[in-house]
């Protein structure tokens, strides 16, 4: 496949890309700063995702566009014009193409750890976090809202870190996957295989998934 991927400087982005090039694919990673080029499966491409018309221009020819775009993690308002400005740039930018396969990394805030309480809900959830978990809410919102559009919205656990590439995952919903004993973790590079899998495999077409130990 052909992929186009917003993020990809980032440490997840970076991951999923490496995941993508592995398995044959060829991708078009987008960073705001990026230069043209070309190296084996992988093209460097300059592009905001908060611009619509970019979004439409770069994702023509291409079979699915991902958004890769990162936590900042330091509580800044700019988190929210970022996450959503790029969700509504996305939207609005393949409705005027044809490609309506989307896949994006979101958030873990909004996933439920009780019906109708969300771990952004908690009264120990970060202080730090909250501008990009509400954001992430909010993209989520919007997608939701999509039905012309093949999107799946991917959150990870509460805690996802570098860490070893083992091939183990599990694929939930809108709760928070847990282990036994509570943690709700996964490593980075497992978290790229399960991204990347859904990618190739399309099977939560309009929905929400998770991706935990």
């Amino acid at each position: 496949m052909k992929i186009l991927l917003f993020g990809a400087s980032g440490n997840i982005g970076s991951t999923i890309t490496h995941e993508l090039i592995a398995r044959g694919h060829h991708v078009t990673g987008v960073t705001r700063s990026g230069n043209t080029t070309t190296t084996g499966n992988y093209t460097a491409q300059a592009g905001d995702v908060r611009d619509a018309r970019t979004v439409a221009d770069l994702a023509e020819g291409h079979d699915v566009v991902v958004s890769a775009i990162g936590p900042r993690h330091d509580g800044r308002d700019e988190d929210r014009d970022i996450i959503v400005g790029a969700t509504a740039a996305l939207i609005s930018g393949l409705r005027l193409t044809d490609v309506t396969r989307l896949v994006v990394l979101g958030g873990a805030g909004s996933l439920l750890t009780a019906p109708g309480v969300r771990v952004i809900d908690s009264p120990h959830f970060p202080e730090m976090w909250k501008a990009n978990a509400s954001a992430q809410n909010e993209a989520l919102e919007m997608y939701r809202q999509v039905s012309d559009l093949d999107w799946t919205f991917v959150s990870p656990p509460k805690l996802i870190e570098p860490g070893e590439r083992t091939g183990a995952y599990r694929k939930g919903g809108d709760e928070l996957l847990t282990t036994a004993n509570g943690d709700s973790k996964i490593s980075i590079p497992d978290f790229a295989i399960g991204f990347a899998d859904e990618v190739e495999r399309g099977s939560a077409i309009r929905a929400r998934i998770s991706l935990a130990y």
